[in-house]
Parts: C-alpha cells; sequence; structure tokens
C-alpha cells in the first residue's frame, strides 16, 4: 500500500473534474489503484510512463484520451505525491 499526498494544485485540478462524473470516477479508479499498488498496476493502454523536462521524475497516464494524472512516486517510505490531474492544454501550457 502507498500513502497518497495530494498537492494544494492537484486538489484544485480535481474539484474542476468533479464537475463531471464519468472523469471524476475515472480518475478515482486510479488513484486507488496507485494507492494499492503503485505504476506497475496501471493499465499499459493508459500509457504510464515518466517524464522529462519541467516534469522530470514524475510518472503520467492517460485516464482518457485528453485526461491525464501526474505523480512522483516514492519507494521509501511508500508514498505517491499527486501533483497535477487535467488535459494536456492545462497541464503543459
Amino acid at each position: 500500500m502507498y500513502y497518497l499526498d495530494f498537492t494544494t494544485k492537484f486538489k484544485k485540478d480535481l474539484k474542476k473534474i468533479k464537475n463531471n462524473k464519468k472523469d471524476f470516477e475515472l480518475a478515482v479508479s486510479i488513484l486507488k489503484i496507485l494507492g494499492e499498488s503503485s505504476v506497475i498496476a496501471i493499465p499499459k493502454i493508459m500509457k504510464p510512463r515518466k517524464l522529462t523536462g519541467n516534469y522530470k521524475n514524475n510518472w503520467e497516464c492517460h485516464i482518457k484520451p485528453d485526461l491525464l494524472i501526474i505523480w512522483i512516486q516514492i519507494e521509501s517510505p511508500k508514498i505517491i505525491k499527486l501533483v497535477r490531474i487535467g488535459s494536456h492544454s492545462e497541464l503543459f501550457k
């Protein structure tokens, strides 16, 4: 099990997504997967990968084609720090 640590920016992003029930439910399901098993349990279709550039050493996966979640995975202690959630245009300005 991993402890999920929500950044302030992630909380604000998630609040925006709550308006769309389907997107919010998908996001919650991914958060459950991350909390239970980390990146290894994310389905390959969601393209989990490490990022470069401004988000170097962060992980990313596609919840939907234009809905992404970005996090930092720390192995000791087991923490998933949730950084951002949103569309490509919102996250990579």
